[in-house]
């Protein structure tokens, strides 16, 4: 435990579940200093169960957690928790697309950790999250395995292809890719995965227009140049966003896939 406590649970709230076999909390825990809030999703019952980091995309109000989706892990035999990330649903702080909020998805792991029915822990990001998902795999080399799905791995290619974030993310980030472009490398885990241990699953739809398909590419590319373990999904006929009962197949895939990584 660090000199924030980071990790430290402060708060617990009940919420209601969608799914009569999954009980739902909101978690306030500590981040940094700062009092963030999170969804956990637990299996009801005893025994033990993996541990999956959810780690969501967008920022402030878009794509933010959803009860049903975090139920829905863990209906697959996951204890689940998912960070608001900071200045969120009454968290402290703001959330900043990857720099410090990324203390928040750090924290969050360390949640997981504390938590005596977790076994080994996973990490999954969507979006944005999928940045987050990697940042975190690369602190926690005992994470036993990472999936990105629909998933940033390049934050100057997010900036070049999304002309409606430009705003939000010069804001946020304090300039452009040109001016700063040390700002966004160190947003950018391509840089960084010489530290990952954890085995890769990258699932992405080629027809995204969200977040391209040449993030999952790069990301793919750079894993293979380094010899890292790394397994692609791609889905020629998909967007950002599958239909739902491929959406389910997926999520029943990857469950699976991820039980079979283990570190322990």
């Amino acid at each position: 435990m660090n000199l924030y406590s980071d990790g430290k649970i402060i708060a617990r709230t009940r919420f209601p579940s969608p799914n009569p076999k999954v009980e739902l909390t909101v978690i306030t825990y500590l981040s940094h200093g700062l009092k963030v809030k999170g969804m956990l999703a637990e299996p009801i019952g005893g025994g033990k169960y993996d541990g999956f980091l959810y780690l969501r995309g967008g920022i402030k109000n878009v794509g933010k957690v959803r009860p049903a989706r975090v139920a829905q892990f863990a209906a697959e035999g996951f204890i689940v928790f998912a960070p608001y990330y900071r200045g969120n649903q009454g968290g402290e702080g703001n959330e900043d697309f990857g720099g410090e909020d990324r203390e928040d998805a750090f924290a969050a792991f360390l949640v997981l950790k504390s938590m005596p029915r977790v076994g080994e822990i996973h990490i999954f990001g969507f979006s944005r999250g999928g940045v987050m998902a990697l940042l975190t795999g690369i602190e926690f080399p005992e994470a036993a395995s990472v999936v990105t799905w629909g998933g940033v791995s390049d934050m100057s290619l997010t900036y070049m292809e999304r002309n409606d974030l430009r705003r939000m993310m010069k804001r946020v980030i304090g300039g452009t890719p040109q001016k700063y472009p040390e700002r966004y490398q160190d947003r950018t885990p391509l840089y960084q995965l010489e530290k990952l241990t954890a085995p890769v699953l990258i699932i992405h739809g080629v027809m995204d227009e969200n977040v391209s398909v040449e993030h999952a590419y790069r990301l793919e590319r750079r894993l293979k140049a380094l010899e890292k373990p790394a397994e692609c999904w791609y889905f020629h006929e998909f967007t950002h966003y599958f239909p739902p009962a491929v959406n389910r197949r997926v999520v029943e895939d990857l469950s699976k896939w991820m039980k079979s990584q283990r570190k322990r």
